[in-house]
């Protein structure tokens, strides 16, 4: 599959959006989103690159430097084709599967046509990694799904998904960092704290680390 060309556009008179992401998610692309973020950093004027999923969203002071040369710079970084080795660590996240924590887990289960058991083997095989941390504080958004488990967002989003829960949507999964609405799919219930705003490192994962889902119980 070839490359897609980068896409630039700008956010605000401060902000550039650059952007590879096409139909699938890559995790070879990622790498070197995670290395075009270091870059980026370096260049005057830069106060934030901030990796999402397949692309990379730069804000710099419009007085400092000039877009045209923040986008030369992204370009002339990404065209380098540098991978980031980012040595993330391991975290395993205990899960307690189905029951009234992870609700959705019989009728997701039953759309698949496997069976409760089976949709959590296949969802604590992988090791997981966390591609980018965003959309509120703290939210992982996990690469390393079983393409198998792949299932769209509800039709209908649920107005409040409590902490702690451990999902999945379309062909990712995740885990909500604070109580919120979502569309994902809820399977189970974890107590690992994502987010803690009086910690001294309020975000648990970052970019690179990778994840472990331990079935802790299962509730049919």
């Amino acid at each position: 599959m070839s490359e897609i060309p980068p896409r630039l556009s700008m956010e605000g008179a401060g902000a550039v959006l650059f952007d590879v992401a096409g139909t699938v998610f890559s995790d070879a692309l990622q790498a070197r989103i995670w290395s075009l973020a270091a870059a980026m950093k370096t260049l005057p004027g830069v106060s934030e690159a901030v990796p999402g999923m397949n692309n990379l969203m730069i804000v710099f002071d419009p007085l400092a430097v000039a877009p045209e040369t923040v986008e030369r710079r992204l370009l002339d970084a990404w065209t380098a084709g540098d991978t980031a080795e980012i040595a993330g660590r391991l975290i395993e996240i205990a899960v307690d599967y189905g029951g009234a924590g992870g609700e959705d887990l019989p009728d997701f289960a039953a759309r698949l046509g496997l069976d409760v058991e089976e949709v959590v083997r296949r969802h604590t095989a992988p090791t997981y990694s966390v591609a980018a941390v965003g959309a509120m504080p703290g939210f992982v958004y996990l690469s390393g799904l079983d393409p198998t488990l792949t299932m769209p967002r509800r039709a209908l989003p649920r107005m409040s998904a409590p902490v702690g829960s451990v999902m999945i949507g379309g062909a990712q999964a995740g885990i909500m960092p604070v109580t919120a609405p979502t569309g994902w799919h809820i399977l189970g219930l974890t107590d690992t704290v994502l987010f803690d705003p009086a910690a001294e490192v309020p975000v648990l994962c970052r970019p690179g680390d990778r994840i472990r889902f331990v079935a802790r119980s299962l509730t049919r």
